[in-house]
This record gives C-alpha cells, sequence and structure tokens, in this order.
C-alpha cells in the first residue's frame, strides 16, 4: 500500500508543472473510415502559459482523450510566444487579429475592467496574465481560427521600450510623443 502511495506521489510532482498552466479549450470527437467500418479518436484543443507574458497553443489527436490533451499541451510548450504587457496586467495599444475567416479585435483597458472576451480568447488572456482587456471576436467562431487570430494580433503588441530601442531613442521620448503638439501650441501664445 505504502509503496502504491509513493507512485500516487511521484506521478503528482511529475504533473504539478508550476512553470506553467493549462487550458482545455475545445475537445472533437473524430473518425477515419476504414475498409471495416470508422474507427473514433479525439482531437483536443490546449493554451498554455506561464501568466507572466507567455502563451502558446497545440492540438493533438488520439485514442483517448487524456492522450490527445497531452499532446496538444506537449506542442503548445514547444510553440511559446513572448507578448509584453503594460503594467503586467493589459496590453500596450488596440490591435487587431487575423486568421483565415477569423478576426478579432482587442483593446487596452483601464484597471478593475476584468477580462472581457469570449470562449477561447478568454483562456489566450487568462493564459497569458492579462487582467484588463476588452476584445471582440468578429467572423469565424470556430476555436482553432479564433485562437490564432488571437495570437496573431498579439504577436503585433509592440512595448514603449521595444519601439524606442528600434529608433534610437528614450523611452521617455517615445511616451511624450503624444503629449508634444499640445505642449508646443500652449508655449507659442505665451511668447507672443
Amino acid at each position: 500500500m505504502a509503496e502504491r502511495d509513493n507512485r500516487r506521489g511521484n506521478r503528482r510532482d511529475r504533473d504539478e508543472n508550476p512553470e506553467f498552466s493549462d487550458r482545455l479549450v475545445a475537445i472533437n470527437r473524430v473518425s477515419k473510415t476504414v475498409k471495416g467500418g470508422k474507427r473514433f479518436g479525439f482531437a483536443a484543443l490546449v493554451v498554455v502559459g506561464d501568466q507572466k507574458g507567455r502563451v502558446g497553443f497545440g492540438k493533438g489527436k488520439a485514442k483517448e482523450v487524456p492522450e490527445a490533451i497531452r499532446k496538444a499541451t506537449e506542442q503548445a510548450k514547444r510553440k511559446m510566444i513572448r507578448v509584453p504587457l503594460r503594467e503586467g496586467r493589459t496590453l500596450h495599444h488596440d490591435m487587431e487579429g487575423r486568421w483565415g475567416a477569423g478576426k478579432v479585435v482587442m483593446r487596452t483597458a483601464p484597471e478593475g475592467t476584468g477580462i472581457i472576451a469570449g470562449g477561447p480568447m478568454r483562456a489566450v488572456f487568462e493564459m497569458l496574465g492579462i487582467k484588463d482587456v476588452v476584445s471582440k471576436s468578429l467572423g469565424s467562431q470556430n476555436p482553432y481560427n479564433m485562437i490564432r487570430a488571437t495570437l496573431d494580433g498579439l504577436q503585433k503588441e509592440q512595448s514603449p521600450r521595444l519601439v524606442a530601442q528600434r529608433r534610437g531613442k528614450k523611452v521617455a521620448d517615445i511616451l511624450s510623443k503624444g503629449d508634444a503638439p499640445a505642449k508646443q501650441a500652449e508655449a507659442e501664445p505665451a511668447e507672443a
């Protein structure tokens, strides 16, 4: 009996990976027609993330559900992307993502808004670690295309630090760009 408990304990230690959490988005029963009839299997769609700015998705097929989920989780861990977050809770700017007929719109949101998103998009945001976002899925309702469109949009995101680095400027110069015309307009009448 003790040996059995010990094995269970080891399995729990191996399965609990504190680095990543995962979310099962969809599971489909699929069939393959062969000479003797049909062979049934399962296809799983899983989103994996560290809730600190990294996320990935994977799909797996197998004859049993747990094996399909395991394959999808492993693929998701291999295909992770890093997304810069503002204050560790929201996006830096509004963006759109497209994949096939799927189109998603994601907007930055003030603190306390929460995740306003549907099904598969919500799973991506939760695994990414975003706490405040407003999003809308337009077009395809296929979960595979929605997730791919969401990740397409998230890959387009740029933090002020990346923009400043690319332009060879300071982050403060980039962030104060939007205020510059207003400050100039205020300064000109005072001089005249």
